[in-house]
């Protein structure tokens, strides 16, 4: 009988293209990989990767059981999940989750002391990636859960093995010295506004510099940027001197001193932030417990441990219904 580990390890190479990326996934030994792909051919007697360059690639055998594998682990993942609802649906265990920085920072951390409170039985285990990177984890079965951000605007396409729900959008606000001339300004901010001061600006390749870019694209002139630096809490230290202005996501920024004020725009850059889980996993008392607490948060506009300053401006994205009832995890893909 084909041995689910051997198939973990098969999916994984398949998607990283080399042992070692998928030894570092898994949490093994190249050599450890090596073994378990070899047990498999011995076991379906014929070969499942072929050499290509310094990677792997797989073979038609092993593409058939990449192939077939999804089934596999959809099917024990509903055991598990059939045991768990036997505790009458509390949440229980690890739930590993995988999400990018800024959304462990400002969503995660928030709501992680209330589900500490209320079902203490449930741990999360916490891992940094990209979304592709936490994507990939929850679909090769190495994370339950991911947070993704939207690329540019375009949600991170899913396989039909993952479900997806909206859980927080961002918005980028200005944020200047209190002393700075546009602190006065109480109306949301546009292009006009902001032409001819100086900035500090996310690296070229980030989503804040195409942000960034985007405040100026209809005025025909090079903004002034001063400084490229990829730490918010560094870009605030030299916004707090008072020389320049930044562009921040409200989910990333640090919280403000005495001595910064944030403006919201009258157009400002969005990013959405879906939660992705297998489809197999539904019914995890786990999933639904941390999808509702984020619920919670995005209803109350709060994040980063604090309420959204934007509350009576027009463009304020919190509150509302999510599109969805709690009950039913798979509409939204």
């Amino acid at each position: 009988m084909i041995e689910v580990g051997a198939l973990r390890a098969l999916r994984s190479v398949a998607a990283l293209g080399t042992l070692a990326k998928a030894a570092d996934e898994l949490g093994f030994t190249a050599s450890a990989v090596s073994q378990q792909i070899k047990r498999l051919e011995r076991q379906i007697g014929l070969p499942v990767l072929a050499p290509s360059g310094r990677g792997v690639v797989l073979t038609p055998a092993g593409q058939a059981v990449v192939d077939s594998s999804l089934e596999v682990f959809q099917a024990l993942e509903r055991c598990a999940e059939a045991a768990q609802s036997v505790a009458e649906g509390a949440p229980r265990g690890v739930l590993r989750v995988a999400a990018f920085s800024t959304a462990i920072r400002g969503l995660l951390a928030a709501v992680h002391p209330r589900l500490l409170e209320r079902h203490p039985d449930l741990r999360l285990h916490i891992t940094e990636q990209d979304p592709d990177q936490a994507l990939h984890s929850v679909d090769a079965g190495t994370a339950d859960l991911a947070l993704l951000h939207d690329a540019d605007g375009l949600p991170v396409p899913l396989s039909p093995a993952l479900s997806r729900r909206l859980v927080h959008t961002d918005l980028g606000d200005v944020v200047m010295a209190r002393t700075h001339p546009l602190a006065a300004v109480e109306a949301p901010l546009d292009g006009a506004d902001l032409a001819g001061y100086a900035w500090v600006t996310s690296p070229p390749g980030t989503v804040c510099h195409q942000w960034f870019r985007r405040l100026f694209a209809d005025r025909g002139e090079e903004p002034d940027v001063r400084h490229l630096v990829d730490d918010f809490s560094t870009q605030l230290s030299l916004v707090a001197s008072g020389e320049v202005l930044a562009l921040i996501p409200r989910l990333a920024r640090p919280p403000l001193s005495e001595r910064l004020v944030a403006r919201p725009l009258r157009r400002p850059p969005t990013r959405e932030v879906h939660a992705a889980w297998r489809r197999s996993a539904e019914a995890s008392p786990a999933i639904r417990a941390v999808l509702a607490e984020l619920g919670v948060a995005r209803s109350a506009g709060v994040h980063a441990g604090h309420v959204d300053e934007s509350a009576g401006y027009a463009h304020r994205v919190v509150g509302g219904e999510e599109g969805q009832s709690g009950g039913d995890l798979g509409e939204l893909r």
